[in-house]
């Protein structure tokens, strides 16, 4: 095994520790960063950016030919990390300590270091790993920064250092593919890429509420292709969301019992099944309001609602008013514009 110990300060100072010792070549532009590699050690990319020294983000697309203990050390401004781990599976100990955490393919992991203890990643030789890292300095938050600091209420106890283990949401996935795609260049990139970012950060804020503690019973319960089949369930409901659904035909898609599709969807939308695809109906029918010439009773018809007083309901709900009033405030800025 090979051990690498890199220290953790500003970004170019991480990024140049990195490319001292995993070589390859470094693109800079600004506050952002690309390691490209290509040795016996290690192939792929690592690519960074900053917010000033409070928010940064790592993404790595790498495959280790042996295997590789990646030691980060703490100072006292040690970030507390937010991984979503896409492909592959690495592990994480806090210093030399024997509690490894696995972080697997479609997992996410809260990772809080107080004090000077290290964190420790464990890389596998051949394992392709696809890993999105944003760190939060919490202790240069400013307590006026409202989602920063709701971060540090929410996720960090000063007493302890801690990882929390769940299940990716997908909506998060989507962002970070989105954020991943993004071809802009200068300060529009850069402004996209905090965006998204902060985003992310409030979907863990909204997502959390003693989620953690409910997840690991139900991850021992999922199995990971079990988690994909509903996420694969999710797309499929999404794309056509006018078909008729019930528990039982899902159910049956899938092969899991009607029970753990509940915990699942609930695990990784947060909903249940039905509301779930309630919510992309009125989702659809919003998109339908704004881009075509439909009137509200063909759009209610085509997404698979059958009562127009019941999507009426639903939609006001959502937006705040009513259908008609919706197309009407469109076609005033259409008119505007």
């Amino acid at each position: 095994m090979k051990n690498i110990t890199i220290q953790s300060g500003t970004l170019k100072d991480f990024v140049f520790d990195l490319k001292s010792n995993f070589n390859g070549s470094l693109d800079c532009n600004a506050n952002e960063y690309k390691l490209t590699l290509d040795n016996a050690l290690i192939k792929g990319s690592i690519e960074a950016i900053a917010y000033q020294e409070e928010m940064k983000f790592f993404d790595f697309d790498i495959v280790f030919l042996e295997d590789v203990q990646l030691t980060i050390n703490s100072i006292s401004s040690s970030p507390t990390y937010f991984a979503y781990c896409s492909e592959g599976t690495l592990e994480h100990s806090f210093g030399i300590s024997k509690n490894i955490h696995s972080i697997k393919a479609q997992q996410n992991a809260v990772i809080n270091t107080v004090g000077v203890v290290s964190n420790v990643f464990h890389f596998k030789k051949n394992i392709a790993i696809k890993l999105a890292l944003i760190g939060v300095v919490t202790a240069a938050i400013d307590d006026k920064d409202a989602l920063n600091s709701k971060i540090k209420n929410t996720f960090i106890n000063q007493q302890e250092s801690f990882v929390h283990i769940g299940i990716q949401h997908i909506n998060i996935s989507q962002k970070l593919e989105q954020l991943r795609k993004i071809d802009q260049k200068g300060i529009v990139r850069n402004l996209l890429k905090k965006g998204i970012l902060q985003i992310i950060l409030a979907m863990e804020i909204e997502h959390h509420s003693n989620k953690y503690n409910a997840t690991e019973t139900i991850i021992n319960c999922l199995t990971l292709k079990q988690i994909d089949q509903i996420k694969l369930l999710s797309s499929v409901i999404q794309k056509e969301p006018a078909d008729s659904y019930s528990i039982k035909s899902l159910a049956k898609q899938t092969g899991l019992s009607p029970n753990k599709l509940q915990e699942g969807f609930k695990l990784i939308h947060n909903t249940t099944v039905n509301d779930f695809i309630t919510l992309i109906r009125i989702e659809k029918a919003e998109s339908l309001i704004r881009n075509t010439d439909l009137n509200i009773s063909e759009i209610v018809y085509s997404i698979g609602f059958t009562s127009r007083s019941y999507f009426s309901k639903i939609f006001k709900q959502k937006y705040n008013c009513s259908p008609k009033e919706y197309k009407y405030s469109q076609n005033s800025l259409a008119i505007t514009a």
